[in-house]
């Protein structure tokens, strides 16, 4: 279910709902009870393959560096 931060106009504090999309422009009141209340504007980062794949190496015989070329330096 997404997260969605508000920000209350009237006291200032910040606060996330998790809310289905459908109901993602609905109004969400402050925890201090305040109604004026502004959705802000949140950004996701998406790795493919959860982050854990290696870069991308250039093909051939090894570097030449520390160890040639073994260890990727």
């Amino acid at each position: 279910m997404p997260r969605y931060d508000f920000r209350c106009r009237a006291c200032g504090d910040t606060f996330e709902i998790n809310r289905p999309m459908a109901e993602s422009a609905a109004p969400a009141p402050c925890p201090q009870g305040h109604a004026d209340t502004v959705k802000l504007l949140s950004t996701v980062a998406v790795m493919s393959g959860g982050g854990t794949t290696a870069p991308p190496r250039a093909s051939g015989a090894g570097g030449g560096g520390c160890c040639g070329g073994a260890c990727g330096c």
